[in-house]
């Protein structure tokens, strides 16, 4: 468990469920994610599943241990290059607070200095302004900017919908 001024970040519990649903089953968390809104079933099989795992980080206020999202931190391959890669989302009643800038500094933090990190990326849409501010105040820089380079939907033809997708990485020594 890794604790800030707010928040603990913590492994996954069961009862994580209906606050996971709570905001995954919202179809505007999709809108830069890939996924559809899920039911409390799947929330409460995804809460069981993250709770064995070690990608998946719950994020919950430190008074209530109210989850409020959750970041992915996971190392990516081939695995000696030692890069993590980042990811999250936060209830949109919790947003605009610095959650994520807060939890994803800590996690950020505590990797660098317990495992063998040299490199942590990062990536969202461009038109994604909030998630790309989190990545410059916890001290990430902008490596790339990827045209049309994924896509999370397709159209009523079948075609991918694709879309740019900005780069964010940070050093262990920055």
């Amino acid at each position: 468990m890794i604790s800030t001024a707010r928040l603990l970040i913590r492994r996954f519990q069961e009862q994580d469920a209906p606050a996971l649903h709570a905001y995954l089953s919202d179809p505007t968390i999709y809108r830069f994610e890939p996924g559809e809104p899920i039911t409390l079933e799947e929330a409460r099989e995804m809460a069981f599943d993250r709770s064995l795992g070690s990608d998946f980080w719950a994020v919950a206020l430190k008074d209530t241990d109210q989850l409020v999202g959750h970041l992915y931190f996971a190392q990516t391959m081939p695995k000696d290059l030692l890069t993590w890669e980042l990811g999250y989302i936060f209830n949109p009643a919790f947003q605009g607070q610095g959650f994520a800038t807060e939890a994803s500094t800590a996690l950020i933090r505590f990797g660098f200095e317990h495992w063998d990190i040299h490199r942590v990326v990062a990536h969202c849409n461009p038109e994604n302004i909030a998630s790309w501010r989190v990545m410059e105040k916890i001290g990430m820089q902008r490596e790339g900017h990827f045209r049309q380079n994924i896509f999370f939907q397709r159209d009523a033809d079948g075609n991918p919908i694709w879309l740019d997708t900005y780069e964010y990485a940070i050093l262990k020594e920055d």
